[in-house]
């Protein structure tokens, strides 16, 4: 194949292509980077972009070593071998999860949410399950293309088939409903404030601030509900520092009646001192419950890394908040039930929520400050991205955003609550602690790991023959 370079040199020509369309597809999809950059990084536009540049030409690199491990197993086996798209697509996406921390945005899997009845193949295999689907069925298509003989029909056939069958499958497990049916109920409300991100620190605010979420916490319990979720970072103060505001908080929830999980800074005493961004759970009785550290920080938004190589852009490294990650994926508890959060896009991590729902967690929250993405495509990427975790684990989900989007999620991927951008709102809905775990909350990311190492072999299997020339006297 044409694809697949000559005489055995290194397959350019594919690796060239992937890296062309891994551009596209991270331009199109992280565009509005820069502009977080330039508003809020303090950087000025064309370093901005350049920066922005640099983290779409390196989330580029994943798909091109996709194209090549393809082309070069394509080469080896003919047409056929195109159908080792899905692992190889799975194991560049699950790398991008881990290398230099990982940046599992905007999966191609992930394109799925909302897709109800597809949307329900993550309980067995997560995201990655259904970002192979998507990749098989585009190769099996190729396949049909290029193809000759037999195979020319037989990969696309046996392809819808078994998405026919999986979205068969998909319909009778929304339909069944077994997983929403059990386990106690609960009245639950989401906070969101809408402050605007240059006002979240103004101290001449911070009252106003504080008032806006103690009186939706008060609506909400007037409304029934029994915890009450705040966003990330809402107190416009260091909760455990500040005894006016923390006081404030405690009596509010004591004279509600409530529980409330809310954001809020965190500091540690010591050599160095320590800041964290933390998630506290109060009890009805305003007692703390407990706290969470969030363990996911965000590049260039809560540390810089790689801080001596970026020097050029200063700017942004001064104005970035140095916070510790935390070590441990706490549970904690809520009367006789147990509850997990993630913080921010925390949310995007699989693993992660896996990690809580096997601590015990039966019921997911995550909450978060979008308000950097202003009115892009980002606060919508973020929440359906969110979506996907309640389907892989089987538990409903409730988002807290600052400037929205918040919402309820259901087990199987349903949003039953959703605010719109940039709006104060409080939304109130039933949800139910939930105990069963999916296939994919019990292998967890078992299927990439395979999908890994058939890419892997398929690679070391094809390697181009070694030819010898014979000279003749």
């Amino acid at each position: 194949m044409a694809l697949a370079g000559h005489g055995g040199r290194p397959p350019r020509r594919p690796f060239l292509l992937g890296l062309l369309s891994g551009t596209v597809y991270f331009a199109g999809t992280l565009y509005w980077t820069p502009d977080v950059l330039r508003t809020f990084g303090g950087v000025s536009a064309p370093l901005a972009v350049f920066a922005g540049a640099l983290l779409v030409a390196y989330l580029a690199l994943f798909p091109a070593g996709f194209a090549a491990v393809t082309a070069r197993v394509a080469a080896r086996n003919g047409p056929p071998g195109l159908m080792i798209a899905p692992a190889a697509w799975v194991a560049t996406e699950w790398l991008r999860r881990w290398i230099l921390g990982g940046f599992p945005w905007v999966q191609l899997g992930s394109s799925q949410a909302g897709v109800i009845p597809v949307v329900q193949a993550a309980s067995l295999a997560g995201v990655y399950g259904l970002s192979a689907l998507l990749a098989a069925t585009s190769a099996s298509v190729a396949v049909g293309i290029v193809g000759r003989g037999r195979v020319r029909w037989a990969a696309p056939a046996g392809m819808a088939l078994l998405v026919g069958a999986l979205v068969a499958w998909g319909a009778w497990r929304v339909r069944e409903g077994s997983l929403s049916a059990g386990g106690p109920t609960i009245r639950v409300a989401l906070a969101q404030g809408n402050i605007l991100q240059h006002q979240k620190w103004d101290a001449r605010k911070a009252e106003r601030i504080l008032g806006t979420y103690l009186d939706q916490t008060r609506d909400a319990a007037a409304r029934g509900a029994s915890l009450v979720v705040w966003p990330e970072s809402s107190t416009p103060f260091m909760f455990e520092h500040d005894r006016a505001g923390q006081d404030a908080i405690r009596r509010t929830v004591r004279e509600a009646g409530v529980s409330l999980l809310f954001g809020s800074d965190q500091f540690e005493a010591g050599k160095p001192p320590r800041f964290y961004n933390a998630a506290f759970l109060l009890a009805p009785d305003g007692s703390t419950a407990g706290v969470y550290r969030k363990m996911h920080l965000v590049p260039f938004g809560e540390f810089v890394p790689l801080k001596r190589l970026l020097f050029f852009v200063a700017p942004l490294v001064e104005s970035v908040s140095d916070f510790s990650p935390g070590r441990q994926a706490v549970v904690m508890p809520i009367g006789a039930n147990r509850l997990s959060t993630a913080i921010c896009y925390e949310v995007v991590y699989p693993d992660l929520i896996a990690a809580f729902t096997a601590r015990g967690s039966q019921l997911l929250t995550t909450i978060t400050n979008d308000a950097w993405y202003g009115r892009s495509s980002a606060p919508y990427q973020h929440f359906w991205m969110a979506t996907l975790r309640a389907v892989e684990q089987g538990r409903y989900l409730l988002r807290a955003a600052n400037t929205g989007i918040s919402g309820i999620v259901d087990p199987y991927g349903r949003v039953t609550a959703m605010t719109p951008l940039f709006e104060p709102a409080v939304v109130t809905g039933e949800v139910r602690f939930l105990d069963n775990r999916t296939v994919y909350a019990r292998t967890g990311d078992a299927f990439a790991w395979a999908c890994a190492v058939g890419a892997l072999a398929a690679w070391f299997v094809a390697r181009p023959h070694k030819t010898r020339s014979r000279h003749r006297r």
